[in-house]
């Protein structure tokens, strides 16, 4: 698009937003647009009159359609602020897409009534808008897709810390459950906590309990071992729990050395060998 063509949608912007806007706004809330997640219409006419107010001032001071120019940031913005909106109320990105798209409509209707006079300026006007608000369509799109995948990353890690909790059994005893499979990432989680936890009460004694770990590999085991050398680091001896018959059997095949480290079947034996080398012991007042 040329300086004339970006002036004349930019002048249209300014002289008919509110027919415009409205005309928009219907078209984003009829039939094809949002199937899954309607926003609020309060919402959707605030957006759609902060961007169209954005697209008319980028219009008015760029010199192209580059929408990656300093020019257009506002746009950029006010884009960007949509999309992560509309992803956190479970929009698709093809729905923000075409919210943004339904622009075209009024807009094309305007640029029609504007050239009647010129009609031989029709096609090249709207060829012109019609790329504008496919790029703005697109850049949509893209940070929509961006806004999803750092949301799941995020979910994703507040996962691994709510699945790694490290528990306090007993004054000088942790207690850290494993459920689930043990990556490089989710090892690191189990750490970090780990670490946190002796640095903060100075326990002499951590067990480790895989009960809830479906398969232990040679991949794991290392995991297992480098969470136990770093607590060692920091003055805590580890008790690992929760070693079934299958994964015994795993272990010996895969030959995997676990050294000095002292194994049991169950938590409570683990707790009971614990308590032993913290110099307690558990009376069954039953039994007096």
């Amino acid at each position: 698009m040329n300086a004339p063509q970006l002036t004349r949608i930019s002048t249209l912007l300014q002289n008919q937003e509110e027919a415009i806007l409205s005309e928009w706004i219907r078209a984003q809330l009829g039939p094809g647009v949002f199937r899954s997640a309607v926003p609020p219409q309060s919402e959707l006419h605030e957006q759609s009159k902060t961007l169209l107010r954005a697209l008319r001032d980028a219009l008015r001071q760029a010199s192209s359609t580059d929408i990656t120019s300093p020019e257009w940031e506002s746009v950029r913005e006010n884009l960007a602020d949509v999309s992560r909106s509309q992803a956190r109320e479970g929009s698709s990105p093809t729905e923000t897409a075409t919210a943004v798209l339904s622009l075209k409509q009024p807009l094309f209707g305007r640029l029609i009534d504007d050239c009647k006079d010129h009609p031989e300026e029709i096609s090249r006007e709207i060829r012109g808008a019609s790329e504008l608000l496919d790029k703005l369509g697109l850049y949509t799109m893209e940070v929509h897709q961006k806004g999803r995948e750092q949301l799941i990353v995020r979910q994703q890690e507040e996962m691994q810390e709510l699945s790694t909790p490290v528990v306090e059994l007993w004054r000088g005893i942790l207690a850290l459950p494993l459920i689930g499979t043990l990556d490089s990432q989710r090892t690191q989680v189990v750490m970090e906590n780990l670490l946190e936890k002796i640095a903060q009460t100075g326990a002499p004694i951590a067990i480790i309990d895989i009960t809830g770990v479906p398969t232990v590999d040679t991949l794991v085991a290392q995991h297992l071992l480098k969470t136990i050398s770093a607590a060692r680091l920091m003055g805590a001896d580890c008790i690992i729990s929760g070693i079934r018959p299958q994964i015994a059997q795993t272990i010996v095949h895969l030959g995997v050395a676990l050294g000095d480290v002292i194994t049991k079947a169950t938590l409570a034996d683990a707790f009971a060998i614990a308590l032993k080398r913290a110099g307690l012991s558990v009376t069954d007042n039953r039994t007096a």
